[in-house]
């Protein structure tokens, strides 16, 4: 921790946001002008559009993350938690991966926690979902895929066979329409090599409550989108939800029952439950609430944006939309922590702050190799892209938005060896688990196996004796 007198910048987070709002301080700040400290329980920052692709095997999993040191090398980068907030003393409460909790004081303070996964009591959903929210999860789903595969080849129970071969994916938004795209074409190619196990024999099915999916690209590309994945064989129902999984059982609302051993959860966020503890004013979701220069409301020293952030949308507000608040995304993640860069700066300084105004691009989704839909907003112009034309504007724009020309280069290196090569279909399921072997072999032996060993010293040595 710093010891100098110099005004702190507490960022709570090292995310999206957290990254790059800490990236543009240290930019605009003059030498010595105050301590940046970014807190996160990750040392890294995870480009979460990537993660269907990580799950895949199209792109490395280290090259999705960015270490936050390497990054910052001119802040302070504490991996831990922000438990509490005392704004009267300005100070915050630091539990760190080891050790007490200590209190750390500040003067300026951003909130970038982002989100994390909505789920509902449903029962079973705890013990058997698989979330898509990091860089763990990914690569968890990836090794459990695999081992399915693995699984079904090599028993004779039928039962257990169609249970390994059966995916279900819960939520069609990009995360759920993406990954299920993606995890489908890598079970597709790695079936190639199974001598029992062929895509006939597998079962994907996808799940949403609402009546479409992949709501941010337009109701016609998504109609694209849900028909694209039919016809690949994936099962598509809409305007229903899932009931139960307790022990892999799945029952849906519409009354579908099947037994899978992978149930993906990928309905939706929700903004960081910890947010309550900061005594923060919170929009009806959880949502900081913010004022249109991305600072908390009833404040003059802290900030927020992103998925943790209630950000009126200026643009929809101008076209007659007075409840409109931007969405939950990179592209406006990554502006918005651009202009709150600015704005803390500007704030330390007594300077006036600007508002945070975007409209919007477009969207752009991948639904496997070459496929994808993309929706792009050109002036007054809005284009409709599908097929492999979309996927190479997904691919483009997710690169060029990846942070840091050092994994820009290490992403492009992967897609384009992707053309030469082969997919890698290789489970390291182990990798969960990496000791269970040595300790295997290193364990104390039995108690009883134990105690046999002096006995049977001792007999032997009376019979020593004995002759």
């Amino acid at each position: 921790m710093s010891t100098t007198e110099r005004p702190r910048i507490l960022v709570v987070g090292g995310g999206y946001v957290g990254l790059y709002a800490a990236r543009r301080i240290l930019k605009k700040m003059r030498y010595g002008e105050a301590t940046v400290t970014v807190v996160d329980p990750r040392s890294y920052m995870t480009y979460q559009p990537f993660l269907p692709e990580a799950a895949a095997g199209s792109i490395s999993p280290r090259h999705v993350v960015v270490p936050l040191r390497r990054v910052l090398p001119k802040a302070e980068v504490l991996t831990g938690r922000v438990t509490t907030i005392d704004q009267d003393r300005k100070v915050a409460t630091i539990a760190p991966l080891v050790g007490e909790a200590y209190e750390l004081p500040f003067d300026y303070l951003v909130i970038a926690m982002g989100a994390v996964s909505r789920t509902f009591p449903i029962p079973g959903l705890a013990e058997q979902g698989i979330g898509m929210k990091g860089i763990e999860e990914a690569i968890g789903l990836r090794n459990h895929v695999l081992e399915q595969l693995d699984k079904a080849d090599s028993t004779t129970d039928e039962d257990v066979r169609r249970k390994a071969l059966t995916f279900v994916f819960v939520g069609g938004g990009f995360a759920g329409a993406e990954t299920i795209g993606e995890v489908e074409d890598m079970a597709r190619d790695a079936a190639k090599y199974y001598s029992n196990v062929s895509r006939e024999d597998m079962r994907f099915i996808l799940v949403d409550a609402a009546d479409k999916i992949l709501p941010e690209v337009g109701p016609k590309l998504g109609q694209y989108g849900k028909e694209h994945l039919e016809g690949r064989g994936v099962e598509v129902y809409l305007s229903t939800s899932m009931d139960s999984c307790v022990d892999g059982h799945v029952v849906l609302k519409n009354g579908l029952e099947v037994d899978s051993s992978t149930i993906v959860w990928t309905a939706g966020v929700k903004p960081n439950p910890v947010l309550s503890r900061f005594g923060l004013p919170l929009g009806p979701r959880g949502h900081v609430d913010t004022g249109t220069t991305l600072q908390v409301r009833g404040t003059d020293y802290i900030w927020s944006a992103g998925d943790n952030a209630q950000v009126p949308d200026l643009v929809g507000r101008k076209a007659g939309n007075e409840n409109a608040w931007c969405p939950p995304n990179a592209q406006h993640a990554l502006r918005q922590a651009r202009v709150l860069g600015d704005n803390v700066i500007s704030g330390m300084r007594g300077f006036p702050q600007k508002e945070y105004s975007h409209a919007n691009k477009g969207a752009v989704a991948g639904l496997g190799l070459h496929k994808g839909v993309a929706f792009i907003v050109v002036g007054k112009m809005k284009i409709k892209l599908k097929g492999r034309l979309a996927w190479y504007m997904h691919r483009g724009y997710h690169g060029l938005a990846m942070p840091t020309w050092n994994r820009k280069i290490r992403v492009f290196a992967d897609w384009t060896l992707a053309v030469f090569l082969k997919r890698e279909v290789v489970s390291l399921g182990a990798m969960e688990t990496p000791r269970e072997e040595f300790y295997e072999a290193a364990k104390p032996a039995p108690a009883v196996a134990a105690a046999a060993v002096p006995a049977k010293a001792a007999k032997t040595e009376e019979k020593a004796k004995a002759s």
